[in-house]
C-alpha cells in the first residue's frame, strides 16, 4: 500500500507459499498499540518479531505497547538505540528481548548480544531487522509499518507476514478474529 511506485516497501520480502500475509490500515497510535497487544498474546518463547519501517513510523511504539501488555502498563520501556538490547521479564510468559539494531556494525555482531539465548528462551522484538542480513531467522512474524499521509498524519498501513506454517496460522487466526476473510 505504497503511495508512490518509486518507493520500495520497508519489508522487501515477498510472502512465500507457506506464509500468510494480511494488509490493513490503522488510524491512530492507539490502534497500533491495540494491535501490538493482540500480537503479544500470540507469542511464546523462541518467537521472532521483525519490525520493519522508516525512522519515526512507530516501531518502538509498537514494541513498547507489546512489552507493556505482557509486563505492566507502567513498565519503563526506553528505546534500546544505544544499548542495542533491553530485556523484560513478564510475570507469566517468556522474557522479551527488545533489539534496536540501527547501530549494529555488522550482522555477525548480533551474537555478542546474546541473540542465541533470545532465540531459544525468549520473544525477540527486532527493530531494523534488515541489519541482520542472513542472520534473520526464517520462521518469524514480519510487522511492516508504513506512513499513510493520504489518510491522516497518524495513520499507518500495516502488513503482517507470518513466516512458516506456525506463524502463518497465527496471523490467519488474528485476521479472522478481526473480521478479515483472506490472506494474500
Amino acid at each position: 500500500m505504497m503511495t508512490t511506485q518509486d518507493t520500495a516497501p520497508p519489508c522487501p520480502h515477498v510472502a512465500g507459499p507457506d506464509d500468510w500475509e494480511w494488509r490493513f490500515t490503522l488510524g491512530s497510535p492507539e490502534d497500533t498499540a491495540t494491535l501490538a497487544e493482540h500480537v503479544g498474546d500470540l507469542t511464546d518463547a523462541g518467537d521472532v518479531l521483525a519490525l520493519w519501517g522508516d525512522l519515526g513510523v512507530g516501531k518502538s511504539a509498537f514494541a513498547r505497547a507489546l512489552i507493556r501488555a505482557q509486563t505492566s502498563a507502567e513498565e519503563d520501556v526506553p528505546s534500546p538505540t544505544f544499548t542495542l538490547v533491553q530485556i523484560y521479564e513478564p510475570t507469566a510468559d517468556a522474557p522479551i528481548w527488545h533489539f534496536d539494531l540501527y547501530r549494529l556494525n555488522g550482522p555477525e555482531d548480533i551474537w555478542e548480544l546474546g541473540f542465541d539465548d533470545a532465540l531459544e528462551d525468549a520473544v525477540s522484538l527486532i527493530e531494523w531487522p534488515e541489519r541482520l542480513g542472513r542472520q534473520l531467522p526464517l520462521r518469524r512474524l514480519d510487522v511492516e509499518l508504513v506512513f499513510a499521509p493520504e489518510i491522516s498524519p497518524t495513520a499507518r498501513h500495516i502488513r503482517l507476514i507470518g513466516r512458516g506454517p506456525d506463524w502463518a496460522r497465527r496471523v490467519e487466526r488474528l485476521s479472522l478474529e478481526r473480521g478479515e476473510t483472506s490472506g494474500d
